[in-house]
Order: C-alpha cells, then sequence, then structure tokens
C-alpha cells in the first residue's frame, strides 16, 4: 500500500508541477492588442504573399507520416541486431536462436508487408 502511496505523490506533484508551470507562464506573458502584424505569419523579415492558411494534398501528410514509421521501425532494427548478436554468441540464456529468427524475420516481414501496401495503394508516387 505505501508503494500506492508514494506513486499517487509522485503523480501529484507532476501534476502540479506542470500546472504551475502553465498557470505561471499564462499570468507572466506579455500581452499586445490584437493588430495586422500579430496575425502574419513570419517569412524572414519578408512580407509575406498570399495567405498562410493554404490547403496541402493529403499524400504530403500521408507520406511523411510513412517515412516516420519506416525510420521508427528501422531503429528497432539496432536493438534486435544487438539481441542476436548476444543470442548468437551464446550470452544470452533460454532464448533459441531458432526463435529468435522468427521473430526478426517476422518483424521484417511487417515492415516490407506495410512498404509494399503502401507502394501497391500509389502513397509512394510524389507529384
Amino acid at each position: 500500500m505505501e508503494q500506492y502511496i508514494l506513486i499517487g505523490f509522485t503523480a501529484f506533484l507532476g501534476t502540479l508541477f506542470a500546472g504551475g508551470a502553465i498557470v505561471l507562464a499564462k499570468l507572466l506573458s506579455f500581452r499586445s492588442p490584437d493588430s495586422l502584424h500579430k496575425r502574419q505569419a513570419y517569412e524572414c523579415s519578408e512580407t509575406p504573399i498570399g495567405d498562410a492558411r493554404i490547403r496541402f494534398k493529403v499524400a504530403f501528410y500521408i507520406f511523411a507520416l510513412l517515412f516516420l514509421l519506416f525510420d521508427i521501425e528501422s531503429l528497432f532494427l539496432f536493438p534486435c541486431m544487438k539481441i542476436f548478436r548476444a543470442v548468437a554468441s551464446g550470452a544470452a540464456g533460454a532464448v533459441t536462436i531458432n526463435l529468435l529468427y522468427l521473430e526478426l524475420f517476422g518483424f521484417i516481414f511487417v515492415l516490407f508487408s506495410g512498404l509494399l501496401y503502401a507502394w501497391r495503394k500509389g502513397v509512394l508516387v510524389w507529384e
């Protein structure tokens, strides 16, 4: 029961700290009246051309999400390879090399099946 009290107290302090920082920033922040310059987009001290609220194609957003997805999934391959090396050298305990091969190929299969699906749907075509 004592651990739950410590967890609750830590959560309370974290909430108090975050909420206090937000309230303090709101109270101490500089406020200026609304003006045309305040709502204008900043473009390296150049006068903006057109409206800042233009519509982008959804394909750009999907392409960026796919990049993040595959980038993060490829980063997960590094710890997998570290574990694979430990198992192959015999440093890991009860994990067998066959199970590790199965998990690693399953991970790579899911990664490449997602890539093939996106490719077939035409998401990777840049126009």
